[in-house]
């Protein structure tokens, strides 16, 4: 017994990335991570079926994103409590590019779906060598909740159509409303009863009963309806027949030719599993103060998409709402996501046949309950409460998801979290320093402010790049000219400079040398590690001197009264300095 323990740590040490997000493994973990799976499956296989119509492909896929991906991520990946699977986000993505390309849910559009799902893991793969999982914090929280939202509308609006048996041909989201409208007097009526009647059980188990299977009920109650009252006979359309057993496994079908074309939806899908999954992971890792490497699930997930581009369905995330499912199920571990493939296989197996009898519009209803849920409201409120600014970014990615289309929502969504980081960092916080109560306070930094008798404090809130830096020299300036009484020192707080790029560094220079004639002493203060190394490179220095930079304020403004401070010439072309004393 020693030897097949020491054996198994030995086999542990030497692949200790595979199945981290299992072991340890004890029986009763085991057995409470298996009936929390079970759970997740109860639950999760009407959505699965629901993101499959999404995506605009054939409801069986919707199952294989529950199959092999979910085994794959639990190999490769670290996250204990991850769920990948199919989800709304990606797979509006995907049926936003491929229903201009191909046919919905024709044998080429799941062809190109399967593509995708291969470049999107390749797309994980490279993340993962060159560790670019940082990737996963420059698209704001704020903005994911807004480009979310859009995702809720246009889904949502997309199946209005199958709800209410009316007609609609378009793919995009104005256009469908529009043709909605104008097909109101066709209403089907016992079409809109019965995805009623969904909707209904849906919000009300999910008010009062969360924990239960809300869908399932409603899918298993529909079939067994349909079945007895004949839907089919009354007008109420069905889902095409679904073919049992498990996928089968290959490369997708498709001419490589179009790569080219398929590589943009593959970025976004990329982009969105970067941030939704590693967001994901973290807060629940963090949670329950367990270890998350998220480039480790960079590869799990690189995994999960190639499986799903082997097993015939489409690109798979790591889904918020299908995690906390398994979490409030009770598990702690990727096992219940093992025994969610488990009973999966075996709905595949041996339940597929009464499928068939499963009305479009009960699809349409649940996939309804998935866009409404994806719209936070509370979270856009907060978001308007704190920082009004934000909110209306979030409101201008979710309109542009829903007039332009979901591919151009998440990179606009992307391109504005960098902006507004930007715009911070171009019109960071200033002030000027002033001693209340025995301590320095900030004060607006407007022309003629000062921290005592010839003494300008300075705090600015931002490294010095090539874009602000001239903001920096024209607060700085307007700070020192006409000055009564004329400024001696100007001190900069540096605490919030990390660094300087070699643009700043040539202004900064020149605004030392306009320092000088003027007969003013430029000091900095609590200066880091990185921003000294950047001082010296840039031969700053120098220039300033390095007498004239301090850790700390008070060590800076005992050298002033000591009168220790002197004003630093121009340097001359071999860099010799000549001093005057204030």
């Amino acid at each position: 017994m020693a030897n097949v323990t020491h054996g198994k740590l030995r086999q542990g040490e030497r692949w200790p990335w595979l199945f981290g997000g299992i072991r340890p493994v004890t029986r009763t973990g085991a057995v409470r991570d298996a009936l929390a799976g079970i759970t997740l499956a109860a639950m999760n296989v009407p959505q699965a079926l629901g993101y499959a119509r999404i995506a605009g492909m054939p409801v069986v896929t919707g199952l294989y994103t529950l199959l092999l991906p979910l085994a794959a991520f639990a190999a490769l990946g670290s996250s204990r409590y991850l769920v990948v699977a199919a989800d709304s986000a990606t797979a509006a993505i995907l049926a936003g590019r491929l229903s201009q390309i191909a046919p919905i849910a024709s044998a080429h559009y799941v062809a190109l779906a399967g593509l995708v799902a291969l470049l999107t893991a390749g797309c994980l793969l490279l993340a993962r060598l060159f560790k670019l999982g940082f990737l996963a914090d420059f698209l704001s929280q704020t903005l994911l909740v807004g480009f979310l939202t859009g995702v809720g509308f246009q889904v949502g609006i997309a199946m209005l159509g199958e709800m209410l048996g009316v007609t609609v041909s378009s793919d995009r989201t104005v256009e469908q409303l529009a043709q909605i409208v104008r097909g109101m007097p066709q209403l089907h009526v016992p079409t809109l009863c019965v995805a009623g009647a969904v909707l209904t059980i849906v919000f009300v188990f999910n008010r009062f009963a969360p924990s239960l299977p809300a869908s399932l009920f409603a899918v298993v109650g529909s079939i067994a309806a349909s079945a007895a009252f004949d839907f089919s006979g009354h007008g109420i359309a069905l889902i095409q027949r679904v073919t049992g057993g498990l996928p089968a496994i290959g490369l997708p079908d498709v001419s490589w030719r179009e790569i080219p074309q398929l590589l943009p939806v593959s970025a976004s899908c990329f982009l969105m599993i970067v941030t939704q999954s590693a967001a994901t992971a973290r807060a629940y890792a963090s949670r329950d103060n367990q270890k998350h490497d998220e480039n480790t699930d960079l590869v799990g997930l690189s995994a999960a998409n190639a499986a799903s581009a082997l097993s015939g369905t489409f690109v798979v995330n790591g889904s918020p709402t299908q995690t906390a499912m398994v979490e409030r199920s009770g598990g702690h571990s990727q096992i219940a996501q093992i025994a969610t493939a488990a009973v999966v296989a075996l709905v595949l197996l041996f339940l597929t046949g009464p499928l068939h009898y499963l009305p479009r519009c009960v699809l349409g209803a649940i996939v309804f309950t998935i866009a409404v849920g994806l719209i936070d409201v509370r979270s856009l409120r907060d978001i308007r409460r704190e920082s009004p600014g934000e909110f209306w970014l979030a409101l201008i990615t979710a309109a542009t998801v829903v007039v332009i289309g979901v591919e151009q929502g998440i990179l606009l969504a992307i391109g504005l979290s960098l902006l507004w980081h930007v715009r911070h960092s171009y019109q960071p916080h200033t002030a000027v320093l002033v001693e209340q109560s025995g301590r320095w306070a900030p004060t607006p930094a407007v022309p003629g402010a000062f921290s005592g008798p010839g003494l300008v404090i300075f705090q600015f809130g931002a490294d010095l790049f090539y874009a602000n830096v001239g903001r920096f020299v024209a607060d700085v300036r307007a700070l020192v000219e006409g000055a009564d009484p004329p400024v001696k020192w100007l001190v900069v707080d540096a605490g919030a400079i990390t660094s300087i790029d070699y643009s700043a560094a040539r202004v900064l220079a020149d605004l030392q040398q306009d320092l000088v004639r003027r007969r003013i002493a430029l000091v900095l203060v609590h200066t880091q590690s990185s921003l000294r190394a950047d001082l010296h490179r840039h031969r700053l220095s120098d220039v300033i001197g390095t007498d004239h930079i301090f850790d700390t304020l008070r060590e800076a403004l005992a050298a002033i009264s000591g009168h220790r401070v002197h004003v630093v010439a121009a340097t001359n072309p071999v860099g010799e300095q000549q001093r005057g004393t204030l």
